[in-house]
C-alpha cells in the first residue's frame, strides 16, 4: 500500500528515506529528522516513509515543515503473500533462470565472499526494476524462482519445514520489488539520505545505483544490532525442531536467516553510501566491522537546542524533586520493567519518590499492559505514573533525574536535553551513554561525571545509583554542573547543524552520474 500525501511539482535537493520514523512515529530519531529539516530552510526536502502496515501507524506526529515539499508513505507488509501457496506455480511461466542465478550469486557473495558485490547488485537492480527480467509475479510463481528456493532449502536449511522456509523467504524478499517500484517513481533528488540500513538503506542503494547521485547514510543505532535484539525477543519466528534436535546454545534457523538477511541489506547499503555517519566512535568501528569502508566513515554526534533549554534551569525548585523520569517509548528495548522494579527499591528507602514514564505507549500495547500490571503487582500504583507524550520544556524543571534503563541506545538525545536543562542522569551502560556521562578523552573527562552508569537489567544498581544522587546534594550539583559544561562544549545543535550542512554541501556539489548508469530510466539529473 502506498500514499502520496504531498507532491512536489519539480525535483528536490534532499530525499530523506525513513524507515518507521518521522513523521508517523515520535521519538529520538524522528525528533532529529525534524531538527535537520528545519535547520536547513533553504533546502527542498522529500520524505519517503517506509512502514510495516498502515494499521500500525496513526496520524502524523509532526507538523510538516514548509520545506518538506514532497511526502509519500509506503507500507511493505500490507500486500505480502500475493494469495499464492507454496505449490502455486504458474504453468508455462518458466522465468529467467539466468537472472535468478545472478540474484542467488549476490546472496552467495555475502555468505562466502570473493564476488564483485557492486557489479552483482547493479545487475540485480536492473533485473527487479519495473519492466526488468524478474518481475514480482515471476518471483512469486515462476519455475525458475521455485528452483532457486528449493535448491537453497536443500543446501542450507536446518529446519525441517519447507513450507515455513518458503514463506519466510517470500516475506523477506517481496518488499524488494516494492522498493524497486518506489525508486522508479520517486521525485528526482540531488542527494539521497537514509537514516538506517535495512529496507530504507536498500532503497537508497538502488537510487544511488540508478541515478548516480550520492547516498548519505546516518545511523543513530546500528540497524542490524537492533534487529538482532528484536529477533531474539520475537515469538512469531518458527522453530520446528523437536526436543532431540534442538541445541539450546544455537538460534533457530529462521532467526539466523532473518539476521543474515538484514546483514545483507546493511552491506549493500554500506557499499553504496558515502559518507557513512555514526554518532560516536564505537558505532563507527561497528560499521567498519560490518563491512563499511573505513575511509567513508565519520562521526557526527547529535546536538540539542542549548538556547531553548538553558532557561529551564532557572525554573527549577531550590530542593531537588524526588522524581525519576524515564523519557521514551514504552517498548521492550527501553526495558521499562527494569525501571519499574528499580522504583520498588527506591520507594522502599524514599517513600515520597515518584517514577514517571513519559512517552507513547501505543507502539506495543501488549508490552505496555505488562508494564502496568507489574506496577500494580509491586504495589507502586501511587508512585509510578504513565504520562504519555510530554513536552520536554514543561517536564524538565519538575524532575530530579533522567533515567534510562534501555538494553540498547545510540546517542540518546534525552540525556543531552536533560543536561542542557540542568538535570543529571542515571543510565544503563549502552551505546554512548558512558561517553556522555563521564566524557571522552582527558579534556572531556576533566569536566566530571554528569550522573551514573550501571549495568543492563540490574534494577538494584539502577535504584542505588539514583538514590545516591538524590540523597547527596553535593553529588547531585556536581553532576548537574558537569552535564551542563559537557553539553555546551560538545553537543550543541548549532555544531551538529554546521557539520551536516557541510555533508549536504559536499554531496550536492558531487556528480557521480557517469559511474552508475541509470537502470531505472530516470535519465541524467
Amino acid at each position: 500500500m502506498s500514499e502520496v500525501i504531498r507532491r512536489a511539482e519539480q525535483g528536490v535537493d534532499v530525499a530523506l528515506l525513513l524507515e518507521g520514523t518521522f513523521p508517523y512515529v515520535s521519538g529520538g530519531v524522528s525528533s532529529w529528522v525534524n531538527q535537520i529539516i528545519r535547520a536547513h530552510p533553504d533546502l527542498r526536502f522529500a520524505v519517503v516513509f517506509i512502514g510495516s502496515r498502515r494499521s500500525d501507524y496513526g496520524d502524523m506526529r509532526y507538523a510538516l515543515p514548509d520545506n518538506v515539499v514532497h511526502l509519500e508513505a509506503h507500507y511493505l507488509h500490507d500486500d505480502l503473500g500475493g494469495g499464492a501457496s507454496a505449490h502455486d506455480r504458474k504453468s508455462g511461466m518458466a522465468g529467467d533462470a539466468q537472472a535468478f542465478e545472478r540474484m542467488a550469486a549476490l546472496h552467495e557473495s555475502f555468505r562466502h565472499g570473493g564476488a564483485d558485490v557492486e557489479a552483482l547488485f547493479a545487475e540485480a537492480c536492473r533485473d527487479i526494476r519495473p519492466g526488468g527480467r524478474i518481475d514480482l509475479d515471476a518471483f512469486l510463481r515462476s519455475e525458475a524462482s521455485w528452483d532457486i528456493v528449493t535448491d537453497r532449502y536443500r543446501k542450507y536449511c536446518s529446519d525441517p519445514s519447507f513450507v515455513d522456509y518458503f514463506w519466510t523467504v517470500r516475506i523477506m524478499h517481496q518488499p524488494l520489488w516494492q522498493l524497486a517500484r518506489i525508486a522508479h517513481t520517486l521525485v528526482p533528488a540531488k542527494v539521497y539520505h537514509s537514516v538506517s540500513t535495512g529496507y530504507a538503506g536498500f532503497l537508497g542503494a538502488m537510487l544511488a545505483q540508478s541515478t548516480g547521485r550520492p547516498l548519505v547514510l546516518s545511523e543513530h543505532g546500528i540497524y542490524t544490532k537492533e534487529r538482532k535484539i528484536d529477533l531474539y525477543q520475537n515469538e512469531w519466528i518458527r522453530d520446528n525442531r523437536n526436543v532431540f534436535q534442538k541445541d539450546a546454545s544455537e538460534l533457530s534457523y529462521f532467526r539466523q536467516l532473518w539476521i543474515r538477511f538484514f546483514e545483507w541489506l546493511g552491506r549493500i547499503t554500506y557499499a553504496a553510501a558515502d559518507p557513512i555517519i555514526a554518532l560516536y566512535e564505537t558505532n563507527r568501528l561497528r560499521q567498519v566491522a560490518d563491512g563499511a569502508d573505513a575511509a567513508r566513515t565519520r562521526n557526527i554526534p547529535n546536538g540539542v537546542a542549548i538556547q531553548r533549554l538553558a532557561p529551564l534551569r532557572a525554573q527549577r525548585p531550590d530542593v531537588v524533586p524526588p522524581v525519576l523520569c524515564l523519557i521514551g517509548r514504552v517498548v521492550p528495548i527501553k526495558d521499562i520493567k527494569t525501571f519499574v522494579r528499580a522504583m520498588r527499591r527506591v520507594v522502599n528507602r524514599m517513600p515520597e519518590a515518584q517514577g514517571w514514564i513519559a512517552g507513547p505507549a501505543d507502539e506495543d500495547p501488549a508490552y505496555a499492559e505488562e508494564c502496568r500490571n507489574l506496577v500494580d503487582s509491586l504495589g507502586l500504583s501511587d508512585n509510578v505514573r504513565f504520562l504519555g507524550m510530554q513536552k520536554i520544556d514543561e517536564l524538565m524543571p519538575k524532575i530530579g533525574l533522567v533515567v534510562l534503563s534501555s538494553i540498547s541506545e545510540a546517542l540518546p538525545l534525552v540525556l543531552l536535553e536533560g543536561y542542557a536543562a540542568g538535570v543529571p542522569a542515571v543510565s544503563t551502560d549502552v551505546g554512548s551513554c558512558r561517553q556522555l556521562m563521564y566524557g571522552l578523552g582527558e579534556e572531556d573527562e576533566a569536566l566530571g561525571a554528569a550522573g551514573r552508569v550501571v549495568g543492563i537489567a540490574d534494577p538494584q544498581a539502577l535504584a542505588d545509583a539514583a538514590l545516591e544522587l538524590l540523597n547527596d546534594g553535593a553529588a547531585w550539583q556536581a553532576a548537574q554542573h558537569a552535564g551542563i559544561a559537557r553539553v555546551e562544549r560538545y553537543y550543541s545543535d548549532a555544531l551538529m547543524f554546521d557539520r551536516y550542512r557541510a555533508v549536504y554541501d559536499e554531496a550536492l556539489a558531487r556528480d557521480t552520474r557517469g559511474a552508475g548508469g541509470c537502470p531505472f530510466g530516470h535519465g541524467a539529473r
